[in-house]
């Protein structure tokens, strides 16, 4: 059988959560048979460029995208005109797939997927556009994907048919493995009595920095031998930081920045903080468990990602030093194998690349040519 090319459409391949999700997708699909290009709207080569490079990928780029800028429609709309070779194209840009479908669809691609990878989206200044073109998705989208019920629900509406698509990992990655916590803990001068809190996420207003940090400030009053180990880049970095030496605890704060070797850093953790203010299906919640990480997360991540029985909610209008106090109580739990779990659960990576592929195989054979 020919092979076929499904073009994914991102903003950039940074280390991001769907980012990551793409690449467990990419690196179990069978590629002599489904291969994946990207097209990608910023103009620096992100963090997982050469990879794909090296998988076969093709790296396509256009400026940031802006539904109001002519010169951005006209660019979109040329590079379906000059790249007739794909069929199927899938979409990553939450609210604003509306935008490349609409032109993909122009030029008759007959295969178009809107992915939800969020039940929500931050409140700025852009907010009332993805709104609006949040409606017009289902204009220009003929497949709808979601990373969870919540997102699909939130992105197509409660009534839409869609499809739930798992944020799945290679679970035999992520086992706890006691010898990697102590090299890790090591490496990292944490002692070995050390109560660590983990976080994996970019420094964006979603995942909650500021509130971890506060929930971080109140564990220390009466936790002193605590670290917290923060894994991820983003805008809010600095401000993070700034906000780490006012309280005068930037020794006890480790920034770790971006990393590749995600699965062993969370074996070093006694405990996941996760008070996101708004998530789709976070692939870390999923990536802590599958290590035998207790989690705690807010009553904004969707309850789809418990997965085991290592996962618990609390509010986000609870108080830090509740916050604190939990983390203390859950440090005491045992770490265990969670890999049965996590794959009988659906989650792990070779199952569902099959299920994907199927997918784009079958799509493709419909397709009249």
């Amino acid at each position: 059988m020919e092979q076929i090319r499904v073009l994914h459409i991102v903003t950039y391949m940074g280390r991001g959560g769907l980012e990551t999700m793409i690449m467990n997708y990419y690196r179990n699909i069978d590629r002599n048979r489904v291969q994946f290009d990207f097209l990608v709207h910023r103009d620096f080569e992100a963090d997982y460029d050469e990879e794909i490079k090296e998988l076969g990928g093709k790296i396509y780029r256009l400026p940031p995208l802006n539904p109001l800028s002519k010169e951005y429609l006209s660019k979109l709309d040329n590079f379906f005109k000059e790249h007739k070779e794909y069929k199927i194209v899938h979409s990553h840009l939450d609210c604003m797939s509306a935008i490349p479908l609409k032109y993909a669809k122009l030029n008759g691609v007959p295969v178009r997927i809107a992915h939800a990878h969020s039940s929500n989206q931050t409140k700025d200044l852009k907010y009332p556009l993805k709104l609006f073109y949040k409606t017009k998705i289902s204009k220009y989208a003929n497949n709808l994907f979601a990373c969870s019920n919540d997102a699909g629900r939130w992105m197509f509406g409660k009534s839409a048919d869609f499809t739930v698509l798992n944020n799945a990992i290679d679970t035999e990655k992520y086992l706890f493995n006691n010898n990697t916590a102590q090299k890790v803990r090591k490496e990292l001068n944490i002692k070995n009595d050390s109560l660590v809190i983990g976080h994996v996420g970019r420094f964006e207003n979603p995942k909650n920095h500021i509130f971890i940090i506060d929930i971080f400030a109140e564990l220390l009053k009466n936790n002193s031998n605590s670290v917290l180990f923060l894994v991820g880049e983003g805008s809010l970095r600095k401000s993070i930081e700034e906000k780490v030496n006012s309280l005068g605890i930037s020794n006890k704060v480790i920034f770790a920045g971006l990393r590749t070797d995600v699965n062993e850093l969370l074996q070093a953790m006694d405990v996941f903080l996760f008070p996101s203010l708004y998530e789709g299906l976070p692939v870390s919640i999923i990536e802590a468990q599958a290590s035998g990480l207790p989690c705690l997360i807010s009553d904004k991540v969707p309850i789809e990602c418990k997965k085991t029985d290592l996962v618990y909610h609390m509010n986000l209008s609870d108080s830090p030093d509740k916050w604190a106090d939990k983390l203390v109580e859950l440090s005491k739990i045992e770490r265990k194998n969670t890999y049965e779990e996590i794959r009988e659960s659906g989650f792990d990576i070779k199952a569902n690349a099959e299920k994907l592929e199927e997918f784009y195989l079958n799509a493709y054979k419909g397709i009249d040519r």
